[in-house]
């Protein structure tokens, strides 16, 4: 798998905006998919704790005041368009990085573009963010870091593979 380092300069290039919204449309459903595999299967916890937590992004503190966090159709609802709309704006921002300094030349490279974009997120979401979003600090830890690289990879191959671009 050749990496292609030398060709990677910027240059004027438009990326796909539409290939990159169903790409973080897509890569945010596998990262809500492996929250909840996650918080059920191995930390046997709710598997609305999560939902709550990001529902909270949206609606404030008052969707986590629900001590047992149990199934609750509007915190779901506000968890689920919060998650998408931070997706297609994450997959949009990858495609502004990808697109100028030709980082799909292959699939090796967008993997490890999308493998970086979803460690900065990561570190941005639960080291950065913490001040406005202190209820995601617990979350911190290898399985979450694990699911942001599996979601900017997604992300970036799948976006890799929906562009309208000759490579």
């Amino acid at each position: 798998m050749e990496l292609h380092m030398h060709s990677h300069r910027w240059a004027q290039r438009m990326p796909d905006w539409p290939a990159a919204a169903v790409a973080g449309f897509a890569a945010g459903a596998i990262l809500m998919v492996l929250e909840l595999f996650w918080s059920t299967l191995i930390a046997d916890a709710s598997p609305w704790v999560v939902s709550h937590k990001i529902a909270a992004i949206a609606m404030g503190p008052a969707a986590l005041q629900l001590t047992d966090f149990s199934f609750n159709l509007g915190v779901i609802a506000a968890a689920l368009v919060t998650h998408y709309v931070l997706g297609i704006v994450l997959g949009l921002v990858l495609a502004a990085v990808i697109a100028p300094f030709h980082l799909d030349s292959s699939l090796g490279m967008v993997l490890l573009t999308g493998a970086v974009f979803g460690l900065a997120i990561y570190l941005l979401n639960f080291y950065g963010m913490i001040r406005f979003f202190p209820w995601f600090a617990d979350m911190r830890g290898w399985a979450t870091l694990a699911a942001h690289l599996i979601f900017g990879m997604a992300a970036a191959a799948m976006y890799w593979n929906f562009e309208r671009v000759d490579r």
